[in-house]
């Protein structure tokens, strides 16, 4: 299934009024006033009376103080630079997580960019790369939260690393957004941005009330297998906000990571009120055609939703402070008529 209601981008001019665009450029310290053509530098737009530095940031590595506002941001983590982006920062550097392309982000971010940021690495960042770019800040809160990682990134620039209880890339939007906002000194911005999400998500809960209590499952298939995302992660958070209860039996096999794997054998687990899938480097139809996943007692019925648009997909699973509004646009609609 798929939809083709138009996206209202209702984030994309929550900073505009009231603010001043702010281009920061420059070399490191010691290169004098030359700038470095092969990289752009971060640009902001904050209000007059934004933060206050030095700011300082809890993370599971300990606090971490910024000194002054970060001039080139390179940011990591998966969703990270669309956080800075919805606070009016562009990154130098930026991890491709879902192999956007172009500027490395969905269409819901498209133009909030001056200039194309570098493409580092994702699982495996380019540390080379990273130094290179002369960062003043790197993020890093979306992260797997390994201590080598944050080791050798800190030794570059100032680095926020994940909060605690943020290992595997469990950390939610929310303090993923208070975390890059506090290093930005927009910690303000950032609260407003909260607000106006979650207003979102209770307006579309209220407008869905039968969604309330309904159990979901939310699934992918790779072309390795199948699997299904426990509590605690983003993609659940965002239907427990509309009201739903995530799989009990996924909730049964959750361990520390953000997923549990589902075999064939077992993919009548994956029954529940609704069913949501997601391919991921595979084509839609190896889900929706599979006699197992079709035996599914939900699927039967038609309460299923496979995702076959690849920009919805990609707008649930990168779930930033960017991105929920036109996931929400689009999703929802969809949960709602394969509920009927």
């Amino acid at each position: 299934m798929s939809s083709h209601l138009p996206g209202r981008r209702r984030l994309a001019s929550r900073l505009l009024t009231g603010l001043f665009a702010l281009t920061l450029a420059g070399a490191a310290a010691g290169c004098g006033s030359s700038d470095d053509d092969s990289a752009p530098a971060s640009s902001s737009k904050s209000t007059a009376s934004s933060g206050a530095f030095p700011a300082k940031v809890a993370t599971k590595f300990g606090t971490v103080t910024v000194d002054e506002r970060p001039e080139r941001v390179v940011a990591l983590g998966w969703g990270d630079a669309e956080t800075a982006l919805a606070l009016g920062v562009q990154p130098v550097g930026q991890s491709d997580w879902l192999a956007f392309g172009g500027d490395g982000v969905g269409p819901w971010a498209e133009g909030r960019y001056d200039r194309s940021p570098e493409k580092i690495g994702t699982l495996e960042p380019e540390y080379e790369k990273i130094a290179a770019l002369r960062p003043d800040l790197i993020l890093d809160v979306k992260s797997s939260g390994d201590q080598n990682r944050y080791d050798t990134l800190s030794k570059i620039a100032p680095t926020i690393g994940v909060p605690k209880g943020g290992d595997q890339y469990k950390t939610g939007w929310k303090k993923q957004t208070t975390m890059v906002a506090q290093a930005l000194g927009l910690a303000d911005e950032g609260d407003e941005l909260i607000a106006e999400t979650e207003k979102e998500f209770g307006a579309a809960a209220e407008e869905h009330p039968e969604f309330k209590d309904r159990t979901i499952t939310l699934g992918s298939r790779t072309s390795v297998g199948w699997g299904a995302y426990v509590h605690g992660t983003d993609r659940v958070d965002f239907v427990e906000r509309l009201g739903f209860e995530n799989n009990p039996k996924v909730e049964a096999e959750a361990g520390e990571g953000f997923s549990v794997t589902v075999s064939e054998e077992n993919l009548q687990m994956l029954d529940a009120d609704l069913v949501v899938m997601a391919p991921i480097g595979i084509a839609a139809s190896k889900i929706s055609d599979d006699a197992l996943y079709k035996a599914v007692p939900a699927v039967k019925d038609g309460h299923d939703v496979v995702f076959d648009d690849s920009d919805i997909s990609q707008a649930f699973a990168t779930n930033s402070v960017l991105s929920i509004g036109y996931a929400l646009d689009k999703v929802v609609p969809l949960f709602a008529d394969a509920l009927k």
